[in-house]
């Protein structure tokens, strides 16, 4: 057993903390992983976080704002240029801020539930 207080992957997700040990530092910059914790070494470049959760923010968000756009364009029909300026910078500021939180809370349970990526026997 690990002296590690490891916070929830929820949390540490939200407050870009390492999942093993709760320091601060799991980003580098607004998406980018850091290489390795400050705190207690773990290497985060082991986790394969990938783009999963860019598509599926993309998917999500986009299904909200599209259904969204519907309900405006049925209700009030406004000129193309509103659902330009609404929904565009809408989409990209969802999808933006909620990347942040999916890659963190992706790699969280990666660590909580030690997947790693595949290998084959020698």
């Amino acid at each position: 057993m690990s002296d590690w207080q490891s916070p929830e992957p929820a949390l540490a997700a939200l407050r870009g903390l390492c999942p093993r040990c709760g320091a601060s530092g799991l980003f580098r910059g607004a998406v980018r992983f850091s290489d390795r914790c400050g705190g207690c070494g773990l290497d985060y470049g082991q986790f394969n976080v990938g783009d999963g959760p860019a598509a599926f923010l993309i998917m999500i968000v986009g299904a909200i704002i599209t259904v969204l756009a519907i309900v405006l364009e049925l209700s009030a029909q406004p000129p193309f240029w509103v659902h330009i300026l609404l929904w565009l910078p809408l989409t990209i500021a969802l999808v933006m801020i909620l990347l942040r939180f999916a890659k963190g809370l992706l790699l969280a349970l990666e660590f909580k539930n030690r997947a790693r990526e595949g290998r084959l026997a020698e």
